[in-house]
């Protein structure tokens, strides 16, 4: 699909970027990448890794600037939606920003893929659009619900919109594991609640979904990969068996446990051996047989979250995973 093809990342800097562009020029031949972002040292740092190849290029931007969105996608055949604002206490503090990036900016985006004919987007989604709590979540709700709608925008134009959906990345920036692995020293680990969980996804598992995404969508899907769970406090116990755990309370905006699937979701939701596919309400798109394919529809009632995941990642497999990935966690 994507071999001689132009594909746009926007937030290309971020930690799925820098993840994604170099699975994509190892496994394809696409004819152009272009990174979209709005910090010049993100991308001044991030094209030092690929300099030479003139297949990467750089473009300043921002999805807020609806002018600038539509000049970046001159050409483009494929777009990975990955800029957001994403931290919650920011979003809480800083609410008008929060969704003039992750509402306007998505609306200025939809727009200008079909206008520009882009074939095909894949919007990236969080745990927190599930039954939303934060202003965060929220926002990626909304979006969502705007990626699933533009294929009805779309209208005779051959756009299609899709969005995957995963939780914790493991080892990126502001996560828990490079975390608890700069504190170590310190004797002390914070712990928010013992009971707490947290789905675990490393970012090559993120970037093959957006890929599934791509081969299988009819537009409209929200694909929600089965990972592991595991409790925040075997993760400190994996990265410093010594060390104690002083329990802090949740922050606001914090969820105990992640969901990625809620129980109203359920009359949407079809299982595959790998992943889930939540199928857009509107229209009777969750009737049609291309968008199911060999789909199992789940339980009335199914909720797919941390705490009451089939799957469990040991210390054992995180301690393994951790030895693999030492020398990035944390970097990207």
């Amino acid at each position: 699909m994507f071999d001689n093809a132009t594909i746009l990342v926007t937030g290309g800097t971020g930690s799925f970027g820098h993840t994604f562009v170099p699975m994509l020029l190892k496994k394809y031949s696409p004819f152009k990448v272009i990174i979209f972002s709005r910090d010049e040292m993100k991308q001044w740092e991030m094209a030092k890794k690929f300099e030479g190849d003139s297949r990467v290029r750089f473009f300043i931007g921002d999805v807020r600037d609806r002018d600038r969105v539509y000049r970046a996608l001159d050409g483009v055949d494929y777009v990975v939606h990955a800029a957001a604002t994403k931290i919650v206490p920011t979003a809480e503090y800083n609410p008008f920003e929060c969704i003039k990036t992750n509402v306007i900016g998505a609306m200025n985006l939809i727009d200008a893929c079909i206008d520009k004919g882009v074939k095909k987007v894949v919007a990236l989604s969080t745990d927190k659009a599930s039954s939303p709590i934060n202003l965060y979540g929220a926002t990626k709700l909304t979006s969502d619900k705007l990626f699933v709608a533009g294929n009805s925008y779309a209208g005779s134009n051959k756009t299609r919109f899709s969005v995957v959906r995963y939780g914790n990345v493991m080892g990126s920036r502001g996560s828990v594991i490079p975390f608890f692995m700069s504190i170590r020293g310190q004797g002390e680990f914070p712990i928010t609640d013992p009971r707490m969980t947290r789905f675990m996804i490393s970012l090559d598992e993120g970037v093959e979904l957006v890929w599934h995404a791509f081969n299988d969508m009819e537009g409209g899907e929200i694909y929600v990969k089965k990972i592991p769970s595991m409790k925040v406090t075997d993760i400190a116990s994996t990265i410093a068996p010594e060390a104690k755990q002083k329990v802090v309370g949740i922050r606001p905006g914090e969820k105990l446990h992640e969901q990625m699937i809620g129980t109203e979701d359920a009359f949407y939701t079809y299982e595959y051996p790998e992943h889930f596919k939540i199928l857009p309400a509107i229209h009777n798109w969750d009737k049609c047989a291309n968008r199911i394919k060999d789909g199992k529809k789940v339980s009335e009632g199914f909720l797919y979250a941390s705490d009451n995941n089939a799957e469990w990642m040991t210390e054992e497999e995180l301690g393994a995973w951790i030895d693999r990935n030492k020398d990035s966690i944390g970097s990207i």
